[in-house]
């Protein structure tokens, strides 16, 4: 990946920020707890995401129309090799 892996959860938050405009948010880099599972890339970061979020836009949309939106907002740190990102939407 050719991003600094050190502010790659900063990078995320500010899309998700401009994005979806949410009320709530935290990405948390949880690849530490990952390292040697498939789509670790070597180091404790930047490969394993936990996104809690909460925004007007999810009103009346499902979980799996939520997890799009947040899945769509990160689309290109995903083409870039975040491997997994787990999604919490309030």
């Amino acid at each position: 990946m050719t991003q600094d892996l050190s502010q790659l959860a900063n990078r995320m938050a500010e899309r998700l920020q401009d994005r979806l405009q949410p009320t709530q948010l935290e990405v948390i880099d949880e690849s530490a707890a990952h390292a040697g599972h498939v789509g670790s890339n070597g180091t404790p970061y930047g490969t394993h995401f936990r996104v809690r979020i909460a925004t007007p836009l999810f009103t009346d949309l499902t979980r799996v129309a939520r997890h799009r939106l947040v899945y769509d907002a990160l689309q290109d740190f995903i083409a870039q090799g975040v491997h997994a990102i787990a999604i919490e939407t309030r």
